[in-house]
C-alpha cells in the first residue's frame, strides 16, 4: 500500500494523497500559483520564501530540471503541492526529476489532490496557514497547532545576498539592491552591457551613492514592504541623486517612500497570465506576477507618484513614475522567468532614463 501524506489547513480542512520530496515537513502560507510552465523558476524565487505552493495546473515535473533555469541557487519555499507529479520527464535537457530535487532541497510536498478545491478555497477564504502530516491521527494537533502558531517574518531578511558582488558588465554601471533578486534581473542588465554590482537589502544611501552608479534597480523579494524601513529610508536618500527603477517588492517600498500605503491582498497575484493595462498607450500585457501585497491606489492622491499601470482583473496598481524625478516602478516582473517577455521593453526604458539623465547632467554642468 502507498504511503499517505495530508494537507492539512488552518480552517480545518485536509486532504489525503502522496508524499512527495523531502519528509521534514513543514508549516507555511499556502498560495497557488496559476502558470502552465515554469515550474523550476517558481520554485526557486525568493518571493516565494516561507510558502506552500499549489499549482493549479495538472501536472508538474514532465520536463524535468536542469542545472541552468534556477532563479536562486537555493529554493527557499517551504512545500508544494500538485494534482500529478512525473517522476519520468521527457526532455534533452533534464538532469534530475522534480522530486529529487525537493528532496535534495529539504523541501516537502503532496500529490494526488484536488488542486482545483484548494485553489477556490484560496480564492474564496483567502490565504491560510497550511501543514503536512503523514498520520491522519495527527490532523487535529496540526489544525491546533496552525491556529496558534505565527510565521516567521521579516524574509528579506533570510533571502537577500549578506556581502556585495559584482556581474561584469561593458557599459553603464547599475547597484542593484537585493530583497530576494530573481536571476533573470542580472541576466537581463548584463545582456545590455551593464556591470552589475548586487548589494544586500540594508545598503544605505550614502552606500550606494559612493559607489557613483549610473542607476539603481530594485528588486523583488518576500514578505510585506512595511517591514523593509531601512530601505524604504534609503530609497529616500538617493531619490533624484540616481535614477532607479523597482520591480515588485521594490515597486511597493518606492511608493511607500513616497508617502503611499501597502495592504495584504486576499489570494494575491501568483502566475504567468496576468494581464496589465498601461495607461499611456491603452495596451495590454500579459506579465508574470508574484505578489500578496499591493499599493492602495487612495493613498497616492497626495504623492508625487503617478499610476502608469493597472491589473484588468481587480484595477489593482501595477506601476508607478515619479512626476518629476528619473524613477518608475512596476508591481509585476518584466524579466519573466517564467512568464511572458511582453514587458522586457521596460528594461530598455531603464537604460534610455539613465542616458537622459546623464545627457541632462552634462548639459547643466557645461
Amino acid at each position: 500500500m502507498l504511503k499517505k501524506r495530508y494537507l492539512v489547513l488552518e480552517d480545518g480542512s485536509y486532504y489525503e494523497g502522496y508524499p512527495i520530496g523531502s519528509d521534514n515537513l513543514t508549516i507555511g502560507e499556502i498560495v497557488f500559483n496559476t502558470a502552465m510552465t515554469g515550474y523550476q523558476e517558481t520554485i526557486s524565487d525568493p518571493s516565494y520564501t516561507g510558502q506552500i505552493i499549489t499549482f493549479t495546473y495538472p501536472l508538474i515535473g514532465n520536463y524535468g530540471i536542469n542545472r541552468d533555469d534556477f532563479e536562486a541557487l537555493v529554493p527557499t519555499l517551504n512545500g508544494v503541492v500538485v494534482k500529478e507529479a512525473s517522476h519520468q520527464p521527457s526532455n534533452f535537457r533534464k538532469q534530475k526529476t522534480f522530486h529529487e530535487v525537493l528532496v535534495e532541497y529539504d523541501i516537502p510536498g503532496i500529490s494526488g489532490v484536488d488542486t482545483r478545491s484548494i485553489t477556490r478555497k484560496i480564492r474564496n477564504h483567502g490565504v491560510l496557514k497550511a501543514a503536512f502530516t503523514d498520520e491522519k491521527s495527527n490532523i487535529d494537533t496540526v489544525i491546533a497547532n496552525l491556529k496558534a502558531v505565527d510565521l516567521p517574518r521579516n524574509e528579506v531578511t533570510t533571502v537577500s545576498t549578506k556581502t556585495p558582488y559584482v556581474s561584469t558588465g561593458y557599459g553603464l554601471s547599475v547597484v542593484l539592491v537585493d530583497f530576494g533578486k530573481k536571476q533573470n534581473i542580472v541576466r537581463e542588465l548584463n545582456a545590455r552591457g551593464c556591470n552589475v554590482t548586487v548589494v544586500p537589502y540594508d545598503t544605505s544611501a550614502e552606500a550606494i551613492i559612493r559607489m557613483s552608479p549610473d542607476g539603481v534597480m530594485l528588486s523583488n523579494g518576500p514578505g510585506d514592504p512595511d517591514e523593509v524601513q531601512v530601505a524604504v529610508e534609503m530609497i529616500k536618500g538617493i531619490l533624484g541623486h540616481i535614477p532607479f527603477f523597482g520591480i515588485c517588492l521594490g515597486h511597493q517600498l518606492f511608493a511607500l517612500s513616497q508617502g503611499a500605503s501597502s495592504f495584504k491582498m486576499k489570494f494575491g497575484h501568483r502566475g504567468a497570465n496576468h494581464p496589465v493595462k498601461d495607461l499611456n498607450t491603452g495596451k495590454i500585457a500579459l506579465t508574470s506576477q508574484n505578489h500578496g501585497y499591493a499599493i492602495d491606489k487612495d493613498s497616492l492622491k497626495n504623492t508625487d507618484l503617478e499610476i502608469t499601470h493597472i491589473a484588468i482583473n481587480d484595477d489593482t496598481v501595477e506601476g508607478l513614475r515619479h512626476k518629476t524625478l528619473p524613477a518608475f516602478s512596476v508591481q509585476y516582473h518584466p524579466e519573466a522567468c517564467p512568464g511572458p517577455s511582453d514587458s522586457n521593453y521596460l528594461f530598455d526604458e531603464f537604460i534610455d532614463m539613465i542616458n537622459d539623465y546623464k545627457t541632462k547632467e552634462l548639459t547643466n554642468n557645461a
